[in-house]
């Protein structure tokens, strides 16, 4: 069969690849994306792409105008996560940087988005080579700060939509713990709503030796951490969906302090918002029980700081990008996943755009030995590396060919014909 326009070619291909090293080894942390961004821009300017930097901070947008016709906009998210990486690869990170509170962590991209980036410098290079194939306006917006849920609203809040063309259809994508060259799909919410609190207590601090004239912080703590475990399993009604977790709990400097504050760190993922509104409410309730159990005689700080809305895949759009998916990789390529516990900000620019958008998951890793319906039923996932781990890196081959084509065979899908 003849190569189609927006078939990823050998040469493409490696230059990607290179692209996508590069970015790996040169991580950076939400909100610090300077040198990624310099690359992004660099990559596409060769293509024709109209480049503007420093939208929402370290944000890149292209614009590529091509006679009348609908306008879709594509996303792709670019920073890395404070994580030491242990992949064993030849390009692995040894990043190191200082986080938004002034400590010195690793940093890794433990998450794809190095090679959601590359798909997309990738997907534009094809587009910008294809335009007789073709004809309206693509918009790509590479997004910094995913990680911290903020990146998308303040590409929004510095006038995405009044600087740039306003999209009819936004587009987006994510790799992911499925077999490489797979891609997956759900239609309606597909990504729970995520909120995160950072609470911090406060006791009495004194002598370990000497209990009784402190007000410990840190048995308070546990008490909290024990208690939360209760909300989903004993106030959120079983046919709903709701996860809190404390991923963060900080107290003391010494082994025989008693320390005068304790912090932890806090996420919920929901679908519903009165269920959002109870989880928030029981954490909240719990928290300042538990001080003033512990006899704590000032209240606990609450600072709920990160927060992404549901993402909902527009059903009638996902069935017309599926199938146009469908025909190009072939139908054993394509399969159905259950909802996806961790969340997203990238529906903040359908909803804030009031247009439909269409989110899809396609696969990077090796799942050589395992039952393929295994994993469509979301079994066999925890034995293979997944986003966030140390261990976490996708093969670059079939998923930067997959992410590049399935881009482009999405943005055609919407694009109009040329007349």
């Amino acid at each position: 069969m003849a190569a189609l326009p927006w078939d990823c070619s050998p040469g493409l291909r490696e230059q990607l690849a290179d692209f996508y090293r590069d970015l790996h080894q040169h991580p950076e942390l939400s909100l610090q994306e300077f040198r990624t961004a310099q690359r992004v821009a660099e990559a596409l300017g060769p293509t024709g792409f109209e480049v503007t930097t420093e939208v929402g901070g370290t944000g890149v947008v292209g614009v590529l105008r091509n006679g009348d016709g609908p306008t879709v906009l594509l996303r792709a998210d670019f920073d890395a996560l404070p994580v030491e990486e242990k992949t064993g690869l030849p390009y692995a990170s040894s990043v190191r940087a200082q986080d938004h509170s002034g400590a010195d962590v690793p940093v890794m991209h433990a998450c794809g988005h190095d090679m959601h980036a590359t798909c997309l410098v990738g997907a534009a290079t094809l587009l910008a080579n294809s335009t007789a194939e073709w004809s309206g306006t693509v918009v790509a917006v590479f997004q910094p700060a995913e990680e911290l849920a903020c990146g998308a609203r303040n590409m929004v809040a510095d006038g995405l939509f009044e600087r740039f063309p306003k999209p009819d259809i936004v587009l987006a994508q994510h790799v992911g713990p499925l077999p490489a060259g797979m891609i997956g799909y759900g239609s309606g919410p597909v990504m729970s709503g995520m909120d995160a609190v950072q609470v911090r207590l406060y006791g009495r601090g004194g002598h370990g030796s000497r209990p009784e004239a402190a007000i410990d912080t840190v048995l308070m703590a546990a008490n909290v951490v024990t208690r939360l475990q209760g909300i989903v399993s004993r106030e959120v009604p079983p046919a709903e969906t709701a996860v809190v977790t404390v991923g963060r709990l900080q107290a003391g400097t010494k082994d025989n302090i008693i320390p005068d504050t304790a912090e932890l760190g806090i996420t919920t993922r929901t679908y519903d918002e009165k269920i959002r509104d109870l989880v928030r409410a029981a954490i909240e309730r719990i928290v300042r029980a538990e001080a003033t159990a512990s006899g704590a005689e000032r209240e606990p700080d609450f600072d709920w700081n990160l927060s992404a809305p549901v993402l909902v895949n527009d059903p009638a759009s996902t069935e017309t990008t599926i199938a146009a998916f469908a025909e190009h990789f072939g139908e054993q390529r394509i399969l159905p996943i259950p909802q996806v516990n961790a969340s997203e900000d990238a529906g903040v620019f359908g909803t804030s755009a009031g247009v439909p958008s269409v989110y899809w998951f396609w696969g990077g890793v090796d799942f050589a030995g395992l039952d393929l319906s295994e994993v469509v039923e979301g079994r066999g996932v925890d034995q293979v590396p997944a986003n966030h781990s140390p261990e976490f890196a996708p093969e670059i081959e079939p998923t930067l060919t997959t992410g590049v084509e399935a881009m482009v065979v999405a943005a055609r899908t919407w694009l109009g014909s040329p007349v």
